[in-house]
């Protein structure tokens, strides 16, 4: 099954699908005129100001729960065990071409938020957008086939890349941590452990929109700060050896033999893999972020637009650079061509910090994983309320619930390759969408930046374009 799935990603993530995806993020940039440069001080100052939690207005819910959700989704453990298989996979060059993803997805998710928010529309419980409404509302009700591609696809990515992975990787880190300290992995205690899991996660994404975001609130900034003051600990004790890291990264991007010593050879596996494990760490080109980003009560859809610009430079400028910085200057060997997952990071804090920090990369495993869960949550139950009308969610939040205990049992190689496959096939409906609505998203944020970030004659953007278009 695992070389069923390897050979189908080389078709997925083949160069049409990296050129589609680096050509649509330099397409958007050059229209844009490169925003995620220009705009990005702002973009700071936005997000330091909805730092701390507020209240939200009307139906919707606060610009913080919302960007708390999409991170959720994306701050996962695609930061600590997919950037380690990146590097095995690809070498440290790959690590190179996940810092230009970023930076043109950066322009690409705030494309997607823009958008999103532009076309939602209002349901019961608050506000509901994303890539499919961005497809029927913006392109016209003859591309409906290609919005329900997207949400099948996404229903599965929800089970696979949200749900099967996340918990795999949790059940990998603990059972590391009982192997060290003298303890047997068995199918009972993984069974156990994905049902205890399961029981959390179902009694929150039962809850609803709300729920899932005043969990994410909490849960994700403080989770995300504890692992970037445990990275940095790591690098200030190796600082000597930051600048030959720095080195490796550059020269493997287009030299990956002279970096693996002649294991990996060539280039294009390094942009193949820094791309694909890019794209599923941040998910910009996905769509899926921009589905908890619709739920915000903003001025502007440009507003949140940045808070999405802003989760790609966290989630890939940052945290997978520190991830990746630990891995290079910890001098732990890495065994390329192998994806070893979780436990060549582990390998690489345990460097520093003994044998303890396995313990701790298992809590925040644990904690990136439940976030990432609970947002993928979100996106899968409105994908699926999209194909089969709005009472889908809690017979999804079951189903969802169930796989939990399910993706605790499951080979480590089959899941990750079958989250990359599927991630490679969302991309194709969102993509195109973007391309055919880049006139919308310019004349977007030539308002909101005419506007000094209001909606034109006041009040909420969102509650205007309602009234206009529901």
């Amino acid at each position: 099954m695992t070389k069923f799935l390897d050979w189908l990603n080389t078709i997925v993530w083949g160069a049409p699908a990296l050129v589609l995806i680096l050509g649509v993020g330099l397409f958007l940039s050059l229209r844009l005129r490169f925003v995620q440069l220009t705009l990005f001080p702002r973009a700071v100052r936005e997000f330091f100001a909805k730092l701390r939690p507020g209240k939200k207005r009307g139906d919707g819910v606060s610009p913080f729960q919302a960007l708390c959700t999409a991170l959720a989704a994306t701050v996962g453990t695609g930061n600590l065990v997919g950037v380690a298989g990146a590097i095995c996979l690809g070498g440290p060059g790959a690590i190179f071409w996940m810092w230009v993803c970023g930076l043109l997805g950066m322009v690409t998710k705030y494309a997607e938020v823009t958008l999103a928010l532009r076309y939602r529309v209002k349901t019961g419980d608050g506000y509901a957008g994303g890539p499919m409404y961005v497809i029927t509302r913006g392109l016209g009700q003859r591309f409906t086939p290609l919005a329900k591609a997207y949400c099948l696809f996404g229903v599965v990515a929800a089970f696979g890349v949200g749900n099967a992975a996340q918990i795999n990787a949790v059940i990998s880190g603990v059972n590391g941590v009982l192997t060290r300290f003298g303890g047997v992995e068995t199918r009972l205690g993984n069974f156990l452990m994905g049902l205890a899991l399961a029981i959390l996660i179902g009694a929150t994404v039962l809850g609803g929109a709300k729920r899932i975001g005043a969990v994410a609130e909490r849960l994700v900034p403080f989770v995300s700060a504890a692992y970037i003051l445990l990275c940095a600990g790591v690098l200030i004790f190796r600082c000597r050896a930051l600048p030959g890291a720095f080195a490796a990264i550059l020269e493997g991007a287009f030299s990956p033999r002279a970096v693996t010593g002649g294991a990996l050879g060539s280039a294009f596996q390094a942009l193949r893999v820094g791309c694909s494990r890019g794209v599923f760490t941040n998910e910009a080109g996905m769509g899926t972020a921009s589905i908890a980003h619709a739920s915000a009560e903003v001025s502007h859809p440009s507003e949140q637009g940045l808070m999405g610009m802003i989760e790609v430079f966290l989630d890939t400028i940052l945290i997978c650079t520190l991830t990746a910085l630990v891995i290079l200057v910890s001098g732990v060997p890495i065994p390329y061509g192998v994806d070893v997952g979780g436990e060549l990071t582990t390998r690489a804090f345990a460097s520093v910090y003994g044998s303890f920090a396995s313990l701790f990369l298992a809590a925040a495993l644990a904690c990136f994983a439940f976030a990432t869960v609970l947002g993928w949550g979100l996106y899968g139950a409105r994908c699926a309320q999209f194909l089969f009308g709005t009472r889908a969610w809690k017979p999804f939040a079951f189903a969802q619930t169930a796989a939990v205990v399910i993706g605790a049992c499951m080979d480590t190689g089959a899941v990750w390759s079958a989250a990359e496959t599927v991630n490679g096939l969302m991309v194709i409906p969102n993509l195109i969408a973007l391309a055919m609505l880049t006139d919308e998203v310019v004349r977007l944020t030539k308002e909101y930046q005419k506007s000094g970030g209001t909606a034109a004659g006041g009040g909420s953007y969102a509650n205007i374009h309602q009234r206009k278009s529901v």
